[in-house]
């Protein structure tokens, strides 16, 4: 039976706390699924503003610690053993598993990006994970037949592993609504991961992301983000208040 994980808070919003989040959630696939949100920074700004994200991230089965100034926040709270878990490196953990043993866990389902993108993605881990099994590869750009179509050949499937990548907080909205469908499957928002996994962008070298700053790279890529990285600063003078409250010692 998957453990029951630590929860702390980030802006009153839930962050769970695991040794390993890859077996949780293989062992959740045999109890009933989950729902993972990956949340950082800028969506944890969002999810305060923003009730209806604020309400979805809640109900997820589990928020990992996606951001280092997640992580960088809940050290500051006392929660001294936190580690950053991009959820790209999350996903590329299961999916891996998926691939090494596929009549355990099932097939994997992908929906979103640029059409031709989640196809591509699906034939690079087809390579690098031979054993992996895609039931439905979907690009994010369907009609409201098209996905009619999609969402009838999903619940047909039962894939065990649904990657989602429509964008925050619309990938973290779709799988709320649509989680009925397979209730026993692992589902993750994964953004932009198939452009990574595509070869379609490039993820930021080991150093950016060794030394917290794969937000900047991103944004070299993608300059038109510079309005959502406002949020980053802002967290980051709610992080200083939150920290200056009197708080209980913990030794955690």
């Amino acid at each position: 039976m998957a453990p029951r994980p630590l929860k702390a808070t980030v802006l009153q919003l839930p962050v769970h706390l695991l040794d390993d989040y890859t077996q949780w959630l293989l062992d959740r696939r045999q109890e009933g699924g989950a729902q993972v949100v990956t949340l950082n920074a800028e969506m944890a700004i969002e999810g305060e503003r923003n009730a209806r994200l604020g309400e979805t991230i809640r109900q997820a089965d589990l928020c990992i610690p996606d951001g280092a100034g997640v992580a960088l926040y809940l050290k500051l709270r006392g929660y001294r053993q936190v580690r950053r878990v991009p959820g790209i490196e999350l996903a590329e953990s299961v999916l891996t598993a998926f691939g090494r043993s596929p009549n355990a866990y099932g097939t994997v389902w992908c929906y979103g990006g640029q059409p031709g993108v989640a196809q591509a993605a699906a034939q690079a881990w087809e390579k690098r994970a031979p054993g992996i099994q895609f039931s439905g590869i979907y690009h994010g750009f369907l009609s409201e037949d098209e996905r009619s179509t999609m969402v009838q050949a999903m619940r047909e499937a039962q894939p065990g592993l649904i990657l989602v990548a429509l964008g925050v907080p619309r990938q973290e909205y779709w799988i709320a609504e649509h989680r009925y469908l397979c209730p026993n499957a692992i589902w993750i928002g994964v953004g932009g991961s198939f452009d990574i996994w595509s070869g379609t962008k490039e993820r930021a070298p080991a150093w950016f992301c060794e030394n917290n700053l794969e937000w900047l790279y991103r944004l070299y890529q993608e300059p038109w983000r510079w309005r959502r990285m406002l949020a980053l600063p802002k967290f980051a003078w709610r992080a200083l208040l939150e920290t200056l409250r009197p708080q209980r010692s913990s030794s955690r």
